[in-house]
C-alpha cells in the first residue's frame, strides 16, 4: 500500500511525535498523584512544615502542566505536518496515475469520481493520519499507565472502572454496527452529487434551451437528499455518543465518590487517594472512548483509502514499453502504416474497427469518411495511442507505435480532437501548449496556417488575449482553429485532424486545406471529415462502413467504384458539383 510507504518516509517525525505523546501522557498521569499528596497533607492540618511542602509541590505540578502543554503543541504540529505531507504526496501520485489513463480508464471511474478521489478522499486520509498520530498513539499509553496506577492504589474500587469500560464498549459496538454500512455508501453518494453538478454545469445551455431546469433540479435534489440522509443518520448516531459517554463517566464518578467516601470514613483510604482514583478512572474511560471513537471514524477513512488505492492499482491499457525503440535517424519521416488493424472497446461484444490496412507518407493527405458510427474517430485515436489496437500493428517511421515511448510518439503526432478544447490562459499559452521550443514567430506562423490570424488581429491584446476555461469566450470555429494551430506549432510528422473542420464555414475550410497543402509538405495529414467537399482533393480517401474498409482511392475513383462513397457524396453535393452526368 502506497500510504504505508509514504508514512515510512516520515518515520523519524512519527517517532518524535510518539516521544512527545509519551511525555504528555506521563506529565498528565503524574498530576493526580501529586494532587493526592497535596490533598492528603491539607486534610491532615496546617502543622509546621506543611506550607513548605505545598509550595514546591505546586511548582512541580505547574511544571507538569507546562510540560504537557508543550508536548501536546509540538506533537500536534508535527503530526499535522506529516499528515499534510503524506496527503500532498498521495494526491500527486493519484493525479500522476490518472494522467497515464487512457479514455477507457477515465470512463471506467468517471471524471467526477476521479476528482472526488483526488480531493475529498485524500482529505479523509489526511484527517485519519492526524487522528492516528494524535489520538490512537496517545490514548493507549494514557489508558495503560492509568490502569496500572489504579491497580496499585487498591481501595476496592477497580470494579467501577471495569463496569464503566464495559458500558463504553457496549455503546460503541452498537453505534459501530449502525453507522458502518452508511460510511460505505457516503463516498459513492458524494460521487453522484459531483457527477450531477458537473453535468448540469457542462450542459447548462442545453438544459436552458429545452427548459429542463426543474427536471435537473429534481434529480440533483434527490441525490443531495440521499447524501443528506446518510450524513444526518451518521451524525445523529455520533452525536449520541458523547452524552452517553458523559453519562457513563458521571455515573462512574458518583460511584467512586459514594464507595470511596465509605472507605475514607472507615479509614481504608484517604480523601486525596479517592480524588486521584477519580482522575485515573476518567483518564481510562476517556482513553477507551477516544479509541472507540476512532474505531467508528476510521471506516470512512478506510473506504477512502480503498477508493484511492483502486485508482493507484489500475494497470493502464496503454503503457510505456519496457525497452522503448526510437526510429532510426535515416528512417523515412512521417510514414504511417496500418496493417490489418482491429480494435474493440473493453467489454464490447464486437470490433469497432476491423482489419483496416493503409499507409500514408509526408506531403500526402489521407481522408477517412463514413457514416456516423463507422469507427472513423476510433481509428485515428489509435495513432497517438489513446487506445491500442487489439489486433494488427500501426507503424510510424518503420517502428511499431507500441514499442515507441509515449513521449516520443506523441511528439511526432499532432492530434486535433473533434472538440477543440482550450485551457484557461492566453492565446499564446494555448497555441504553445504542446511545445516548449516555439517562439513568437512559430506561434504566429501556426496561427496563420490555421486561419486564426484575423482572430488575433481583432483582439487588443493580440497573442496575450485571455482565454477562459474551455475556451468559452471564443466561438466554436475559433476554438477549432486555435486547436489546429496548437498541433501545427509542434511541427508534427503526422497531423491527425478528427473532424476538425466541422465548425468552419466553407471558405475558411478551403483556405485552411490550401494552407496545409502548401505549408506542411513534410507532414503526413490524416483527416476525418463529414463533408465530401473537404476530402475531394485528398490524395487518398478511406471509406469505412461498420468499421471495415469498403473503399480506398481518390475521389474520382471512389465515385465509380464505391457505392457507399457515392451515396454520401450525392447526399451533400449535386451531380454537377461531383462531375457526374445526369442520372449517374
Amino acid at each position: 500500500m502506497r500510504l504505508a510507504r509514504l508514512l515510512r518516509s516520515h518515520v523519524g517525525e512519527v517517532v518524535v511525535v510518539f516521544v512527545f505523546l509519551i511525555v504528555q501522557a506521563l506529565c498528565e498521569l503524574s498530576l493526580p498523584r501529586y494532587m493526592s499528596d497535596i490533598v492528603n497533607v491539607g486534610v491532615v492540618g496546617a502543622e509546621a512544615g506543611n506550607s513548605a511542602y505545598l509550595g514546591p509541590m505546586a511548582l512541580v505540578m505547574f511544571g507538569f502542566c507546562a510540560g504537557s502543554l508543550v508536548a501536546a503543541v509540538l506533537s500536534g504540529l508535527i503530526a499535522s505536518r506529516v499528515a499534510a505531507a503524506v496527503a500532498r504526496d498521495l494526491r500527486r501520485e493519484v493525479f500522476a496515475k490518472v494522467m497515464t489513463f487512457s479514455p477507457a480508464e477515465v470512463n471506467r471511474f468517471s471524471q467526477s469520481s476521479l476528482i472526488t478521489r483526488c480531493t475529498n478522499d485524500v482529505q479523509q486520509i489526511q484527517n485519519m493520519i492526524v487522528i492516528m498520530l494524535r489520538m490512537v498513539m496517545f490514548a493507549p499509553v494514557m489508558g495503560i499507565v492509568a490502569v496500572v496506577q489504579v491497580m496499585t492504589m487498591g481501595g476496592g474500587l477497580a470494579w467501577i472502572v471495569g463496569a464503566a469500560l464495559l458500558a463504553v464498549l457496549g455503546i460503541v459496538s452498537v453505534l459501530f454496527t449502525l453507522t458502518m454500512p452508511r460510511f460505505k455508501v457516503m463516498q459513492s453518494l458524494v460521487d453522484r452529487v459531483n457527477l450531477l453538478a458537473r453535468e448540469m454545469l457542462d450542459g447548462i445551455m442545453t438544459i436552458r434551451a429545452f427548459g429542463r431546469q426543474d427536471y435537473e433540479l429534481e434529480g440533483f435534489d434527490a441525490a443531495s437528499g440521499d447524501l443528506r440522509d446518510a450524513q444526518l443518520f451518521v451524525n445523529r448516531a455520533m452525536t449520541l455518543m458523547m452524552p452517553l459517554m458523559m453519562l457513563v463517566m458521571n455515573v462512574a464518578t458518583v460511584a467512586i465518590v459514594w464507595f470511596g467516601a465509605h472507605g475514607v470514613a472507615a479509614g481504608a483510604m484517604q480523601a486525596g487517594d479517592m480524588m486521584a482514583f477519580i482522575s485515573y478512572a476518567m483518564m481510562i474511560v476517556m482513553s477507551f472512548l477516544v479509541v472507540s471513537m476512532v474505531a467508528v471514524i476510521l471506516p470512512r477513512a478506510e473506504v477512502s483509502v480503498g477508493r484511492v488505492q483502486e485508482v493507484l492499482d489500475v494497470t493502464p491499457a496503454v503503457r510505456e514499453p519496457k525497452n522503448p525503440v526510437a526510429p532510426a535517424t535515416d528512417a523515412p519521416r512521417g510514414r504511417l502504416a496500418f496493417d490489418h488493424v482491429s480494435f474493440h472497446y473493453p467489454d464490447a461484444e464486437g470490433n469497432v474497427v476491423s482489419d483496416v490496412s493503409f499507409s500514408t507518407t509526408p506531403g500526402k493527405v489521407t481522408a477517412i469518411v463514413g457514416s456516423t458510427g463507422s469507427g472513423k474517430s476510433t481509428l485515428v485515436q489509435l495513432v497517438p495511442r489513446l487506445y491500442d489496437p487489439t489486433a494488427g500493428t500501426i507503424t510510424l517511421d518503420g517502428v511499431d507505435t507500441r514499442k515507441m515511448s509515449l513521449a516520443d510518439l506523441r511528439s511526432r503526432v499532432g492530434y486535433v480532437p473533434q472538440q477543440g478544447f482550450l485551457f484557461s490562459g492566453t492565446i499564446a499559452s494555448n497555441v504553445a501548449f504542446g511545445t516548449d521550443e516555439a517562439d513568437e514567430k512559430d506561434l504566429r506562423h501556426a496561427i496563420d496556417v490555421a486561419q486564426a490570424t484575423e482572430l488575433v488581429a481583432q483582439k487588443k491584446d493580440g497573442l496575450e488575449t485571455a482565454i477562459a476555461q474551455g475556451g468559452t469566450n471564443v466561438s466554436g470555429g475559433q476554438r477549432q482553429r486555435l486547436a489546429i494551430a496548437r498541433a501545427l506549432a509542434t511541427h508534427p510528422e503526422v497531423l491527425v485532424l478528427d473532424d476538425s473542420f466541422s465548425a468552419l464555414d466553407y471558405a475558411t475550410d478551403a483556405r485552411l486545406r490550401q494552407a496545409l497543402a502548401r505549408e506542411q509538405a513534410d507532414t503526413a495529414v490524416l483527416v476525418v471529415a463529414q463533408r465530401i467537399a473537404t476530402v475531394m482533393g485528398a490524395d487518398q480517401i478511406i471509406v469505412l462502413d461498420e468499421g471495415r474498409v469498403v473503399g480506398q482511392g481518390t475521389h474520382e475513383e471512389l465515385l465509380r467504384s464505391c457505392p457507399e462513397y457515392l451515396e454520401i457524396a450525392k447526399s451533400q453535393l449535386s451531380a454537377k458539383e461531383l462531375g457526374l452526368a445526369e442520372g449517374e
